[in-house]
């Protein structure tokens, strides 16, 4: 007989406490629809009462605006009292926080409703319906991220962010330097201890790589035959960098766009599709020929004008996209190239995948990932063909056609007849109304630039 599954975590529950008899809370945490992290602390007593019995939080965390205000046009508010649903461990997700000064533990969860049903409106659980479709066909999804973001002061100008000062030279960097590896050496003691913290968490961070802005820096994750565990990994990545840049006295940004005429931060997926003994379905000597390949880039191109409020969730999300920055702004696919929005790695035949260009790295990994994965399988399943690929600039070859705008990205999200087949449709319109709040409050606010252009002018 297998040991129950609630056993079989509160056996993982016994073993930590056992191994780490110097934690005194831990961080019960959940991402919420703009992948913000949420939750509740305990101490370590009550750890065996989460395991067994789980937490209770409300509906309305997942109907969240970007300022932690519920929305009330998601339904999720006071039209349903505010009632609490009930939030169970994921496995394998409780380990250390290495930036606390009181030892601190902490541990994903993810939403049920009362009766024991995972919670529609818990982004993991969008995630999880369109994996399952895989699922059915024999396929899993081998994944890995590329997170890009800022260091920044603690201190803002005016309100804006500047580049930290560097704790060996003690100047803010000014220029770009692409791959530098003298920048990584300017701010070395706290970009290691990310890659330790990672260890320490069983994040699999292998590096990190200077990128193009200054103190800009990028993250890449293994990839996983797992696309949920790959967006948890993301999601603790993000904490675990925001905690670490702090413990050194720095910020950090995840922001599309906090700098004007600088690169934005992007969220780039690699993606491969693995049969049911593990072989990668893309594997080729010539991309171009390979069905499976062809069918998943057709796919994921027809979807991606539908896919983009997922991708670029914000009003800011929009500003990143330019070429002198490498952000596509057309559906486009190439071989090695990377000015497209799908690019195809070659390096060699077995390691043939998808990375997907568009993200910025403001997404929530969850839907980011669901919106993605619902094109490989549209186009998997209908064999959706994507044209020839791109060579050379596809900026000088193609028009802008992706939405540029967040109510235009909305729009088309709520249209898609097809994504409305891959995301369920109740969770569609909480996201439509979540963001279309957003967007009101934005637009009904005043800025600077028109103080000093109107104010004393016409």
């Amino acid at each position: 007989m297998s040991v129950p599954p609630r056993a079989v975590q509160l056996n993982e529950a016994n073993a930590f406490l056992k191994e780490h008899p110097e934690v005194l809370y831990v961080d019960l945490l959940i991402a919420d629809m703009n992948g913000v992290v949420r939750g509740k602390r305990i101490e370590r007593t009550s750890l065996h009462k989460v395991y067994e019995k789980g937490i209770n939080l409300p509906a309305s965390l997942f109907a969240l605006d970007i300022n932690g205000s519920t929305v009330e046009s998601t339904g999720l508010g006071l039209d349903i009292g505010d009632a609490d649903r009930i939030c169970y461990p994921i496995p394998d997700t409780l380990c250390n926080e290495p930036w606390q000064k009181r030892p601190t533990a902490q541990l994903l969860m993810t939403m049920h409703e009362i009766e024991g049903e995972p919670f529609f409106a818990d982004p993991r659980e969008v995630l999880r319906q369109v994996v399952s479709k895989f699922d059915e066909l024999g396929l899993t999804i081998c994944a890995a991220f590329e997170l890009e973001f800022y260091l920044i002061d603690q201190e803002n100008v005016n309100g804006r962010p500047q580049p930290p000062r560097s704790p060996i030279s003690g100047k803010r960097p000014q220029s770009t330097q692409v791959y530098l590896i003298d920048d990584l050496d300017e701010y070395a003691d706290c970009l290691q201890d990310i890659l330790e913290g990672a260890k320490e968490q069983g994040i699999p961070a292998d590096a990190i790589v200077k990128e193009s802005a200054p103190a800009q820096f990028e993250v890449n994750l293994h990839h996983v035959p797992d696309p949920l565990k790959a967006c948890d990994y993301a999601v603790l990545l993000k904490r675990l960098i925001k905690n670490i840049a702090y413990d050194h006295e720095m910020d950090t940004t995840f922001m599309a766009k906090p700098y004007p005429g600088q690169a934005g931060n992007g969220l780039h997926v690699h993606i491969s599709v693995l049969d049911k003994d593990g072989h990668n379905i893309f594997t080729s000597e010539d991309p171009e020929q390979n069905a499976a390949l062809r069918h998943a880039v057709g796919g994921v191109l027809e979807t991606l004008p539908a896919s983009m409020a997922f991708l670029c969730p914000n009003v800011n999300s929009y500003r990143r996209f330019g070429a002198q920055f490498y952000v596509p702004n057309a559906p486009s696919w190439g071989l090695d190239n990377r000015t497209v929005a799908l690019r195809v790695p070659t390096g060699s035949a077995d390691a043939v995948r998808l990375e997907h260009r568009v993200a910025g790295a403001d997404a929530n990994p969850y839907l980011m990932m669901a919106a993605v994965l619902a094109g490989v399988h549209h186009g998997l399943t209908n064999k959706i063909e994507p044209g020839k690929p791109i060579e050379g600039n596809s900026y000088e070859q193609l028009e802008q056609s992706l939405p540029n705008n967040l109510r235009d990205a909305l729009r088309e999200l709520d249209d898609s007849e097809i994504l409305n087949k891959y995301i369920d449709p109740k969770y569609i319109d909480i996201f439509v109304a979540c963001k279309e709040s957003e967007l009101e409050e934005f637009e009904h606010s005043i800025s600077d630039l028109e103080y000093n252009w109107y104010l004393h002018t016409v």
